[in-house]
């Protein structure tokens, strides 16, 4: 037993207890209306950021927040020997950020957003924000862990292949679900966006997916040219249109893997890996939920995929 990881092991423990859960998200999916979607997550951990909330926009912000400040405060349990996976997890929120700062300086608006207070979980967020022109964050993000960016229009995916990318450094128990997520946005980007990968971006794919992969024409091409997660998570798929469904069934896995280390795993870098991914997957199903809700779908189709 790690002794020094024995509280940030309880709290991820304690702070995977307080989810919203699948059948709860089932619920809200299938309320009449947003309104009544957010009062069935009154008494879950998001509920008081959801409580005056009536646009679906601002309510898939404050999950993010909610999430975010759960990571934020599991992180001040976790020891000096894990702020760097700590960082890794967060750097989802982080590049949210920067993908919104990103649209703002293209648009010349420069008008303030909510941002997500990433505190210190922070890497370049703090200079990243007092970019005013595509060019400066381009030399914040260069000179940071996040690395050069040689396609804007591609920034998003950058920035995943990155974030994926440290996570697979710091934790091996998270790889295979960093290979696989890399193997869904190969096949996004090659068979539903026919775009040609940056020399960049296949930098960044390299570690976790190799080469053979960027000259793939078909999901059996692609299949055969991925390491066995990132084909794993495209297995039954034979349609690019289907992709939705592999990426809802890999969120279902990645969770039930972070269940078992919640359960099996002593204190350890694991078990905070297992309580964070958790209530990740979870913030997940609540945005999902929440989408069908604002709709009056009585449903969501991208939930009743993982059933």
């Amino acid at each position: 037993m790690n002794a020094d990881w024995v509280a940030a092991s309880v709290r991820a423990r304690s702070m995977a207890q307080r989810r919203a859960g699948t059948a709860r998200c089932r619920e809200v999916a299938g309320a009449p209306t947003l309104a009544a979607g957010l009062a069935l997550l009154a008494g879950t951990l998001y509920g008081p950021r959801l409580a005056a909330l009536r646009e679906d926009a601002p309510a898939e912000h404050a999950v993010r927040a909610t999430t975010l400040w759960q990571l934020r405060v599991l992180g001040g349990w976790i020891p000096a020997s894990g702020s760097t996976l700590a960082r890794a997890l967060a750097a989802e929120y982080e590049a949210e950020n920067l993908l919104a700062l990103a649209e703002r300086l293209r648009e010349g608006t420069g008008s303030p957003t909510a941002d997500l207070d990433l505190g210190a979980l922070a890497t370049a967020w703090p200079r990243a924000r007092e970019a005013r022109a595509m060019d400066d964050l381009a030399e914040v993000l260069r000179a940071s862990r996040w690395g050069a960016i040689d396609d804007q229009s591609a920034l998003r995916d950058l920035l995943t292949l990155s974030r994926l990318g440290r996570l697979a450094g710091e934790s091996v128990t998270a790889r295979p679900w960093a290979k696989a997520e890399a193997g869904l946005l190969a096949a996004r980007l090659l068979l539903v966006d026919a775009a040609t990968p940056s020399p960049r971006l296949r930098q960044l794919a390299r570690p976790l997916l190799g080469d053979r992969w960027a000259g793939a024409a078909s999901l059996a091409e692609l299949r055969a040219a991925l390491p066995r997660p990132a084909a794993a998570a495209l297995a039954g798929i034979d349609d690019a249109s289907d992709l939705w469904r592999a990426e809802a069934r890999q969120h279902a896995t990645v969770e039930a893997d972070a269940f078992r280390l919640l359960r099996g795993a002593l204190p350890g870098p694991d078990v905070v890996l297992g309580g964070a991914t958790v209530l990740a997957v979870d913030a997940w199903r609540v945005r999902a939920a929440l989408a069908a809700a604002a709709t009056g779908a009585g449903g969501s189709e991208v939930l009743d995929a993982v059933a």
